[in-house]
């Protein structure tokens, strides 16, 4: 850029909001491309055994009613990827309510902890977990996709032109199963989880029930902590169906369990599955329909860690409160 004065004009729309929406304010501000990071910073970074780079949002950049940017906010992204340059032992902890742009440090990051909202005690609980003192157990309740393109609803999520109107043009394939669908590798799947240990899946057994109750099957399997701590497993069961008349989803979520186990101990898990958990909604007959055929059973720790498969077949198809 050549060096002579500039002028820069700053426009600023105000929205009409109640007291859930956004405070209005202006904010400008003029930074030289790569002086993010002061030099001090650079220099604590360098002589530091590890750094923890704290990133993402807050009240005045994220709230419901209202979106925020898909990026981390200015200057961030380059934080990251610099002190991860200048220190290989570096752990990044994201403030957020969802998924952000992680294209171009990622790969830099040896470390990565989604922290979401935490409430007064959030420092206490960060901290067990990065110096061990607590063994982390949670899944992703969604999937984190690696661009905003990728997300299923980017065509259809804003009013189409000169209309209130929103329409939900995904259908049933909402989440994980649009990017299935799709076939579109996220950053992160649907169920997705580390831990500090490790766990083994094994013997997937289906026995249909015996009981009179509304259990068509029951699913079992053994989950076995082989690490060397004590941890928290959530098995995860999906249900596809081979055939159907309707478009459906790969495999739908249909059960989950969590589950303790000190290491080297092993557990039986069973989950049931009811009518509901091979059925979808008929349209025409204004009832939920489970279709006589083969299913699939996938049992894994997220949508892309299926460790354990079979196959069960409903003799007649069921039509509920017909």
């Amino acid at each position: 850029m050549e060096l002579r004065p500039y002028k820069i004009v700053l426009e600023y729309r105000g929205e009409a909001g109640g007291l859930d929406g956004p405070l209005p304010f202006v904010r400008l501000g003029i930074v030289h491309e790569g002086g993010w990071v002061d030099v001090a910073t650079e220099q604590t970074a360098s002589r530091a055994d590890a750094v923890i780079v704290a990133v993402g949002f807050n009240a005045a950049t994220e709230a419901e009613g209202w979106d925020r940017t898909f990026q981390l906010p200015a200057g961030q992204d380059e934080l990251i990827r610099k002190i991860c340059t200048i220190n290989p032992h570096c752990v990044v902890i994201v403030t957020s309510g969802g998924a952000v742009d992680m294209e171009g440090w990622l790969t830099q990051a040896p470390g990565l902890l989604q922290s979401w909202y935490l409430g007064q005690e959030g420092g206490t609980a960060l901290a067990k977990v990065l110096f061990g003192a607590a063994n982390p157990s949670g899944h992703l309740p969604a999937t984190f996709e690696r661009r905003w393109e990728d997300n299923p609803v980017h065509d259809s999520y804003y009013p189409e032109p000169e209309t209130d109107r929103v329409r939900y043009k995904e259908g049933v394939f909402v989440g994980y199963r649009g990017y299935e669908q799709r076939g579109i590798k996220p950053q992160f799947p649907f169920g997705y989880g580390l831990s500090y240990t490790t766990f083994d899946y094994a013997d997937l057994a289906l026995q249909p029930s015996s009981g009179a109750s509304a259990v068509l099957y029951e699913a079992s399997f053994t989950v076995k902590n082989s690490g060397a701590r004590e941890g928290a497993a959530v098995p995860q069961l999906y249900i596809g169906a081979a055939k159907a008349r309707v478009p459906r989803p790969t495999k739908e979520l249909k059960g989950f369990a969590k589950i303790s186990l000190q290491p080297g101990e092993s557990r039986r898990v069973m989950l049931p599955l009811d009518m509901r958990s091979f059925a979808y909604y008929d349209v025409a007959s204004k009832h939920w329909r489970a279709e006589a055929g083969t299913y699939q059973v996938l049992v894994g720790e997220s949508t892309e860690q299926i460790a354990l498969k079979s196959t069960v077949t409903l003799p007649r198809s069921i039509l509920e409160n017909p």
